[in-house]
């Protein structure tokens, strides 16, 4: 695969995580950070955990989106409608934009992880809408663990990937079959993030249940080439 990868809010654990498999795989990684210093400091402990001849830098988001064919997209709900919103005047037509967030809230008590409403279906969805149609939007990578990401062993967990765009799909599939252990799975059109991020909050229910940090989904009866 060639071409830059930016992951915006790549400091929080999932992008580090990612950061440092896809780095270790001979991707060009740019960490984008509201804090363009706090990205470089974050795309400097990776680059001396992935070795040489790792690619990672450090940048602001917006300068980050700007360098990438990829932006890969590790943010809080809260946040993510402004941040698209900003980081839409800064990307070229046709890159793709991988979301990995999920519309999550404590339930009554916290005892509980729940799935916000969102107006237009899921997190993916309401980010295709603020883009448009000159940026291929691909929900993927919401339940690989950071805990086993941010390690060495491979990673025992499918990535189910929905995306309305075939030729996206198949970018964001390689990428994520980059990562040692890690399947890509056609999750079919767009709308199905919805159910991606249900699953999320069941994925969290399963680790606080069986006190685990590292649980993960794997989908049986696909042969390897034919997801």
């Amino acid at each position: 695969m060639s071409g830059t990868i930016a992951i915006v809010g790549g400091t929080g654990a999932e992008g580090m995580g990612l950061a440092l498999r896809w780095a270790r795989a001979g991707i060009a990684i740019v960490i984008g950070s509201r804090d363009a210093e706090r990205a470089r400091q974050a795309a400097a402990r990776i680059r001396q955990r992935a070795g040489s001849p790792a690619s990672i830098e450090g940048a602001t988001n917006s300068d980050a989106a700007r360098a990438a064919d990829i932006v890969v997209l590790t943010i809080p709900f809260v946040s993510q409608a402004a941040t698209v919103r900003d980081l839409k005047q800064h990307l070229r037509p046709g890159t793709i934009v991988v979301d990995t967030t999920v519309a999550l809230a404590a339930g009554v008590g916290g005892s509980a992880t729940r799935t916000l409403g969102v107006w237009q279906g899921s997190s993916a969805e309401q980010a295709a809408e603020i883009l448009g149609k000159d940026f291929p939007v691909v929900a993927a990578f919401h339940h690989l663990p950071a805990g086993v990401l941010d390690g060495d062993g491979p990673v025992d967990c499918d990535v189910i990937i929905c995306t309305n765009h075939e030729a996206a799909r198949a970018r964001v599939s390689e990428l994520a079959e980059k990562i040692p252990g890690v399947r890509a799975i056609n999750g079919g059109r767009l709308e199905n993030s919805r159910t991606l991020e249900q699953m999320t909050a069941l994925l969290i229910a399963i680790n606080r249940n069986h006190k685990v940090h590292g649980a993960g989904y794997r989908v049986t009866g696909v042969r390897p080439g034919n997801s």
